[in-house]
């Protein structure tokens, strides 16, 4: 197909289809031109078989040479080749480029899905970290809590503990300035029984003092 437009000289045109009758009073009519079957054969030429054919060179004389300020000479079809030569470079090309991306591609995918498997891995165990750390964290609170709950008991007995010293050193203070009053009152109690029970019992205290003075005084 390219050498339709690049090599003519190359190129064979499709042989010319004839249409039925039907075909032509229908195309005639405004109808449409039924489609062209494709040529089968060898690349699409139509040739089934390749006949040997014997072919008579005839030799010509060679085209005189160019001026001296021209090129080298080249013929149509010598720019026609270089043409879809540099064309099929560019297919080439292409489909080195497609080749690399399709790669690069596949490479990049594999990397997304191992990072991927790497990230959901990572948080997984993050999340068994953290829930780790909050039953840790829940347990310390309940400690704190104990403690506190401790520590106000224990603020609670303190305060009572130094409540009754302090009592105590009141009272010991009464003790302490009231002793000797005491232990004279408490000497006059002593006395005062003594004397009780000698009158209970019979005894006549003052007969008992007048005898005492006179054995004295002897």
């Amino acid at each position: 197909r390219l050498n339709k437009f690049y090599n003519p000289a190359l190129h064979r045109a499709p042989p010319k289809r004839e249409l039925s009758e039907q075909d032509r009073i229908a195309v005639n009519m405004g109808g449409e031109e039924p489609p062209t079957v494709a040529p089968g054969g060898i690349a699409d030429t139509g040739i089934t078989v390749f006949a040997q054919v014997r072919a008579h060179v005839q030799q010509k004389d060679a085209p005189a040479p160019p001026p001296g300020t021209w090129g080298a000479y080249s013929t149509k079809s010598q720019e026609s080749t270089g043409v879809i030569g540099m064309l099929d470079l560019l297919i080439k090309d292409l489909d080195k480029e497609l080749t690399e991306a399709a790669t690069s591609e596949k490479n990049s995918q594999a990397d997304y899905e191992n990072a991927m498997a790497e990230s959901a891995s990572k948080r997984a165990a993050d999340t068994k970290l953290l829930a780790e750390k909050e039953s840790t964290k829940a347990d310390a609170e309940v400690a704190l809590q104990q403690h506190e709950q401790d520590k106000t008991d224990s603020v609670q007995e303190l305060m009572a503990t130094a409540k009754y010293i302090s009592s105590l050193h009141v009272e010991c203070d009464w003790l302490l300035q009231n002793f000797d009053v005491r232990k004279e009152a408490r000497d006059g109690e002593i006395d005062s029984l003594s004397k009780a029970k000698a009158i209970l019992s019979g005894a006549d205290f003052s007969l008992l003092q007048t005898r005492l003075r006179g054995s004295v005084a002897h």
